[in-house]
């Protein structure tokens, strides 16, 4: 079988939409963590715009000075005859809302695109100066969705085990051999994806927050305990709960909490927490086996359906809240979506024979709510 993501360009879902909201006197943000394609995104945009483009790295110390004056003369001065204006990692200028806001507000059909590896720093600095200003879009490891032109469903399924073992992220998935998928996946963790963390504010003991991320790696999807993992790894919890935090801003992990409506017995307290890739998530812990050599395929198949329906609903705009469902009496479902007034119960089984039931207490709860189990025959309608 010709691997075709390894000769064809894979299209962004969310390109076409960048485009139309490509405005005057509008700046387009892009989130997401290093080296999952906005740099590339935004070269392709930037093909697609007849007019000069201004690329500008917020890395860069000249820019920095530049872009974080708050002088409109410095500001209109730079920038010259331009009006198109690209802003890579752009979390790293200073005060870049507010000097983006005096653009917008200063030079009339200026369009800007900025980038930023950070949701931490970048969502703090455009928020609120850019009110009604700007047009938001996270860009995640390659979906599913995404490759849906690229590959049959027959295809796609034969790829399940890689794709469980290695993750999303754009080099890998166009990488051939498993030791080149693993270099990659080892640089992005050791040389991009712990750079963004370690430049935050709070951390005190790079090693442990390091310590904190793989003892995630190996609870992923479980209740986890606050207090064990303090004592585990001997920092106090107020620690425990600022490096989770700043995990969850430089998208390394995602937290889920508890639903509760009606029962007591119902779990609220404690959250589960997801990777964004599950290549990241084995690269921490060095764990590159095949399935067939696992104890934690279970693991591994929740966190990929989690992360490819997160991405499908961001995508395509199924706008939800997102729970777990547990009781004390352990009775459990693994995710909970609340929309338009409806639960929707998923169920997520890497065996198709498990979990075709739902549990008593869900279905007595809430008579109403749908309920539907996801295992690796029927996922695909799912995430795509």
């Amino acid at each position: 079988m010709i691997d075709k993501t390894d000769t064809f360009e894979i299209v962004r879902y969310i390109e076409n939409d960048i485009i139309q909201h490509l405005q005057p006197n509008k700046v387009i943000v892009i989130y997401g963590p290093r080296r999952v394609g906005k740099t590339t995104l935004v070269h392709k945009l930037a093909k697609q715009i007849s007019d000069p483009v201004l690329w500008l790295n917020g890395e860069n110390l000249d820019t920095q000075e530049w872009l974080s004056s708050r002088s409109l003369t410095k500001l209109t001065a730079g920038i010259g005859s331009y009006r198109r204006l690209i802003i890579d990692e752009a979390q790293r200028v200073d005060q870049i809302g507010l000097n983006l806001k005096i653009l917008i507000d200063s030079i009339p059909n200026i369009r800007i695109i900025a980038t930023g590896s950070s949701s931490f720093d970048l969502a703090n600095q455009v928020g609120e100066p850019l009110v009604g200003r700007k047009w938001q879009y996270q860009l995640y490891p390659v979906a599913q969705l995404e490759l849906v032109p690229m590959e049959t469903p027959f295809e796609s399924k034969l790829k399940l085990e890689e794709r469980l073992i290695y993750g999303s992220y754009p080099e890998v998935v166009t990488t051939q051999g498993a030791q080149e998928k693993r270099n990659i996946l080892s640089s992005i963790v050791d040389g991009a994806l712990f750079k963004d963390l370690f430049m935050l504010d709070g951390i005190k003991k790079p090693a442990k927050a390091v310590q904190l991320a793989k003892a995630i790696a190996l609870q992923v999807g479980g209740l986890i305990s606050l207090t064990e993992l303090s004592n585990t790894l001997d920092i106090n919890l107020a620690t425990v709960e600022r490096y989770l935090d700043l995990l969850e801003k430089t998208f390394v992990i995602i937290s889920v909490s508890g639903f509760r409506r009606n029962l007591r017995t119902e779990l609220t307290k404690t959250r589960r927490y997801y990777f964004w890739d599950n290549g990241i998530r084995n690269s921490l812990i060095n764990s590159f086996n095949p399935l067939s050599l696992r104890t934690d395929t279970g693991q591994l198949w929740e966190n990929y359906i989690f992360i490819e329906r997160m991405k499908k609903r961001d995508y395509q705009h199924i706008y939800s809240n997102i729970y777990f469902w547990r009781t004390h009496n352990r009775q459990e479902i693994d995710l909970v979506e609340e929309r338009d007034g409806k639960l929707h119960g998923v169920e997520i089984k890497w065996s198709p024979s498990k979990g075709r039931r739902p549990p008593s207490n869900w279905t007595d709860t809430y008579p109403n709510a749908e309920y539907v189990v996801v295992n690796r025959e029927n996922y695909l309608s799912f995430i795509t």
